[in-house]
């Protein structure tokens, strides 16, 4: 890991530890979603990108947990990175709100990928916008994720209500 890499999941790991109000088993899963977009990895043409995720979340908190998987292919390069990620929006629920997050991330790529084929662990940081449509949210997302191969994606999506 680069030196950097460890600098950016020292600071995830004590933002986590800090903004941790209440203990895991008072998240509830609030909602399932998908995501659609392009994405941009460090030398290699952009790709249409996808994936799915979970939410959790406490009743009335601003700070969610959210698993996702991603995926990319791009001329023989493909990535499948299952992600796990944290939160915050600053309205709340029901109102337009912007959100900024971070999280950690398993990268497995294909046989063209570093290490031939290899998995490679990333930081991701992202940040976007929320925006309410009935029970449902839009959202719009910038999401980096520092790794071997780093990769900036724009990625739009839908996430659905689950009750709690």
């Amino acid at each position: 890991m680069k030196p950097i890499h460890g600098i950016f999941v020292a600071l995830f790991a004590l933002l986590a530890t800090t903004a941790w109000t209440a203990p895991a088993h008072s998240f509830g899963l609030s909602g399932a979603g998908i995501r659609l977009g392009t994405t941009d990895a460090e030398d290699a043409d952009a790709s249409l990108s996808g994936g799915a995720h979970l939410e959790f979340e406490q009743p009335g908190s601003r700070v969610h947990l959210m698993p996702s998987v991603l995926f990319w292919s791009n001329s023989g390069l493909s990535d499948v990175n299952p992600n796990f990620d944290l939160y915050y929006h600053f309205a709340p629920a029901g109102r337009v709100s912007p959100y900024v997050g971070a999280g950690a991330a398993v990268h497995m790529y294909s046989a063209d990928g570093p290490g031939d084929p290899g998995t490679d662990l990333g930081l991701n940081l992202f940040g976007g916008a929320l925006f309410p449509m009935g029970s449902s949210r839009l959202f719009a997302e910038l999401r980096y994720s520092a790794t071997d191969l780093s990769q900036t994606s724009l990625f739009g999506g839908l996430t659905f209500p689950i009750a709690h």
